[in-house]
């Protein structure tokens, strides 16, 4: 069975050709940071944003030290640059299944394939080293970009409608995704 995060260290440094994913901490808090948080196009399909202050990130970052999480700061590796994020969490240990999200906050390296090599390293982590059997993720449905990203990841559409929100247009236009790990799954 897989331990709970005791200690911030436990987040491992994950690395690949053109990023370093380091765990999310205080460090990375700046004003960067703030503006992807208060895009529109950034955030137009995250949970939060949209009212952002350097004092309101330094607070979440400071509850991320806290209560560590698989939480890694995207940085590109040719200008040591902060440029996203990505996560599992929560994970339920129980059943072994993790929930995956990704913001690539700096619009100027959309479109590279940044969002596929990192979570092709972080799912590659989930599934060797935390032996998790499925990672999930929820989806609006006109979020064609992240759609194609997570088709070539290898997740499979598994049910419409996941979202509690407020209107039924909102709500019609969510599903949930999910990729199991074929190492354990058969």
């Amino acid at each position: 069975m897989i331990k709970t995060l005791s200690h911030f260290s436990e987040v491992p440094t994950l690395e690949t050709d053109r990023l370093i994913l380091k765990p999310l901490n205080k460090v990375f808090l700046s004003k960067d940071y703030v503006n992807w948080l208060n895009d529109e196009e950034v955030n137009r399909y995250l949970e939060s944003g949209g009212d952002y202050t350097l004092e309101k990130l330094d607070d979440y970052l400071e509850e991320v030290e806290r209560n560590p999480k698989y939480f890694w700061a995207i940085i590109l590796k040719e200008t040591n640059k902060h440029i996203g994020n990505i996560k599992i969490d929560p994970i339920d240990l129980e059943h072994l299944f993790g929930e995956y999200g990704i913001m690539i906050g700096d619009r100027t390296v959309w479109g590279k394939g940044i969002g596929f090599e990192a979570s092709t390293a972080v799912i590659d982590f989930c599934f060797n080293v935390l032996c998790l059997e499925k990672i999930n993720l929820g989806l609006h449905r006109s979020n064609v970009k992240a759609l194609r990203l997570y088709e070539k990841l290898g997740f499979k559409k598994i049910l419409n409608n996941f979202l509690e929100e407020k209107s039924k247009e909102q709500l019609n236009d969510s599903f949930r995704m999910s990729v199991l790990n074929k190492q354990i799954i058969k």
